[in-house]
């Protein structure tokens, strides 16, 4: 049964040094405030995943807190070039970064068969790609019944994953609506989940194509009010455009950069 715990205690419990943590949440309910709070907390040698990293990582691989990225797209949405992460990736700033890079229905059949219990998926992708060639967790795979070549995709298994939602009732279980990516699957991947929501209300009422995650599923929820800012939260407020385009300026320049982290200690 999901505990209900403060964002810091939650971090503090749940993300521990050298774990494998996805922070899901596609263009919509990005937990920007947990991953900030991971800075915070000083966690090192994460292996990042997350189907498209944009700001949030940019943030956490800047604050020296990943060894690893899995991923299938990066990028500042809208804007350009996630800095931090080029600098990691081209320069070693503030660490090397290891790469493992996938399609967005490769990572997707990846969460899928990690929530499935199996070891790995199956599809048709990757196709005319050299990602065969620099990904070790896919691989060539013939159908045993008609002998068509496909791609067989390695299941994560996340140590913890992270998400945002709109609300949740008293007993921890969780509502979310709109765009809702992976975020399912990434929790029921995961041995240890993390949720945050912006509101705690009485009796979650339906909503057209809401998802519930019942509290059985979950470790733990927080209370954290714009815990999706600047990504938007529908029904609550809407993108933070401003801000996207404000990251491309503090995060192309390292001491521009080392000011706004040590502004988020205060």
């Amino acid at each position: 049964m999901a505990e209900l715990v403060g964002l810091a205690e939650g971090i503090r419990e749940l993300v521990r040094d050298g774990d494998t943590v996805a922070l899901e949440g596609f263009t919509h309910l990005i937990p920007v405030a947990a991953g900030q709070e991971i800075i915070r907390a000083g966690r090192r040698e994460l292996e990042l995943v997350r189907m498209t990293p944009d700001i949030v990582y940019d943030q956490l691989i800047g604050a020296g807190c990943a060894r690893k990225l899995v991923f299938s797209w990066g990028g500042n949405p809208g804007v350009g070039s996630l800095h931090r992460l080029r600098d990691a990736v081209e320069h070693g700033w503030p660490a090397p970064l290891e790469l493992d890079e996938h399609s967005h229905a490769g990572m997707a059949n990846r969460y899928a068969a990690g929530a499935a219990g199996l070891p790995f998926a199956v599809l048709r992708g990757y196709a005319g790609t050299d990602l065969v060639h620099h990904t070790t967790t896919l691989a060539p795979i013939s159908c045993p019944f008609t002998g068509e070549r496909l791609t067989a995709v390695a299941a994560l298994r996340p140590d913890v994953a992270v998400i945002h939602a709109q609300r949740a009732d008293r007993a921890g279980n969780v509502q979310l609506w709109g765009i809702t990516g992976v975020q399912k699957e990434a929790v029921f991947a995961a041995r240890r989940s993390l949720v945050t929501v912006e509101e705690v209300v009485d009796v979650l009422d339906p909503r057209p194509g809401a998802v519930v995650l019942p509290s059985w599923v979950l470790t733990a929820v927080a209370v954290a009010p714009g815990g999706a800012r600047p990504s938007y939260a529908q029904g609550y407020y809407d993108r933070d455009n401003a801000y996207y385009q404000w990251w491309d300026t503090i995060s192309r320049d390292r001491d521009a950069f080392t000011g706004w982290r040590k502004g988020l200690r205060q």
